[in-house]
């Protein structure tokens, strides 16, 4: 494919998002224009060569953590530069690393932002999260010489079956992959299926499972119950990163006591969110209530919770906060078929958590759990919660099977960094 068709293609697809984005939330996306490739010039951090290592949004962002951490502290210390290609992990790739490395906007993906930011950023090396892949961006990086890996590779059953079915086009971009750390034997199988050699392809494990170790502060939990006004004297279920339809669900489900933190996952949501509950407190007002409106709930088996019952999360980076003050965890968008979303941050903080069943995009993670009894996967969350509350003994033997999952599987950081300094060694060799 030419540069110009690759220009066309690129931009067709960017229209029909921000059309699409526009028909559903009624505002256009934000962030394209900062998206242009002037991100120089770059200053340098540390004295090695340097890694460009980026991930989209917010979950590759903590996924990469661990791994930045490693490849700054190990030789020849590398000059890493972070980027992320959304505003929410933008922001969040500063907070984390602003201190430490440079941080930049990853470009759109025509001919001519990818080569402005290419001549600014002027990577060694550059190393891509789960499968962030973009046609121009490779090819430039072919002709300059610059070796791309994946790390965390995870190809979803809809990535792999929209893959395969254009291989005649991808197939050039998987086969221009230097190194795929994949998450699976699975997933190693699917990157080979599509074109990468299969000695440049390795399952080295699961990122998130080492960047799950870095908690929250006990500070911080404690000032999001304390201003939020949760009763730290009776339960609270958290449900995370949920989904359309969810909210209500888990609201018409919440046992008698308990209380009800909910985290949608997308912001376009927030406002419809606290419609659900009349005077909802909202994170982003703890000096205020809610609006006074509300959207009607199907009929219940039993009354619907006040409004002193249900917070709303509606800023971010502070999940896990929440999560740490959690009696018990739903983990979203895997009550429809969403995909689901990371169960593994309230396991490592030791929290009984429980997922519906259509969380195919983390299917490994969910089997690793299983295996151990660290996680419970039901279309009636609100009962497992039940459940565990009539029997504590049960809700902990849950968590104890996820703590138990998390020591058994940490390490893919350190093998990771090591596949990518020896591919960095010999390209500068």
């Amino acid at each position: 494919m030419t540069g110009l068709l690759r220009d066309v293609v690129v931009g067709l697809g960017l229209a029909v998002h921000c059309l699409r984005k526009r028909r559903t939330t009624g505002a256009w996306p934000a962030g394209a224009g900062a998206r242009d490739g002037r991100v120089g010039p770059v200053e340098r951090r540390a004295p090695g060569p340097r890694i460009l290592v980026h991930g989209v949004s917010v979950g590759e962002t903590h996924a990469l953590e661990p791994l930045a951490a490693v490849l700054a502290a190990a030789p020849p210390k590398p000059d890493l530069v972070m980027s992320a290609g959304t505003d929410t992990g933008f922001r969040r790739a500063v907070e984390i690393h602003g201190d430490a490395h440079a941080v930049v906007r990853f470009p759109l993906d025509f001919t001519w932002t990818v080569r402005r930011f290419l001549d600014a950023a002027r990577p060694r090396l550059v190393v891509l999260a789960e499968v962030e892949l973009w046609p121009s961006f490779l090819a430039a990086c072919a002709r300059r010489g610059i070796p791309v890996c994946v790390v965390n590779g995870r190809l979803s059953d809809r990535s792999w079956r929209g893959y395969r079915a254009g291989r005649a086009l991808t197939r050039p971009m998987f086969r221009r992959l230097a190194l795929v750390a994949a998450q699976t034997e699975e997933d190693r199988d699917r990157f080979v299926s599509l074109g990468v050699p299969a000695a440049r392809c390795v399952a080295a494990g699961n990122l998130k499972w080492d960047a799950a170790r870095n908690g929250p502060s006990d500070r911080a939990a404690e000032a999001l119950a304390s201003e939020l006004g949760i009763d730290r004297t009776r339960p609270l279920v958290v449900a995370g990163s949920t989904g359309p339809g969810e909210e209500a669900r888990l609201i018409r489900g919440l046992p008698a006591g308990c209380q009800l933190l909910l985290a949608p996952r997308n912001p376009d949501r927030w406002d419809e969110v606290a419609k659900l509950i009349p005077g909802m407190r909202r994170r982003s007002r703890t000096s205020e209530r809610g609006p006074a409106t509300s959207v009607e709930l199907p009929a219940a088996a039993h009354a619907r919770p006040s409004a002193s019952d249900v917070f709303l999360l509606d800023t971010l980076g502070e999940l896990p906060a929440a999560y740490s003050l959690a009696s018990a965890v739903f983990v979203g968008r895997s009550l429809a078929p969403l995909g689901g979303s990371n169960p593994i941050e309230s396991v490592a903080l030791g929290k009984p958590t429980v997922t519906g069943p259509r969380c195919e995009n983390f299917r490994g993670v969910i089997d690793d759990l299983l295996e151990e009894g660290g996680v419970v996967v039901s279309d009636d969350p609100m009962a497992v919660v039940a459940q565990w509350t009539a029997d504590p003994a049960a809700a902990r033997a849950v968590a104890a099977g996820g703590l138990r999952a998390l020591r058994r599987r940490s390490g893919s950081a350190d093998r990771t960094a090591a596949l990518v300094l020896r591919l960095l060694k010999g390209q500068s060799g």
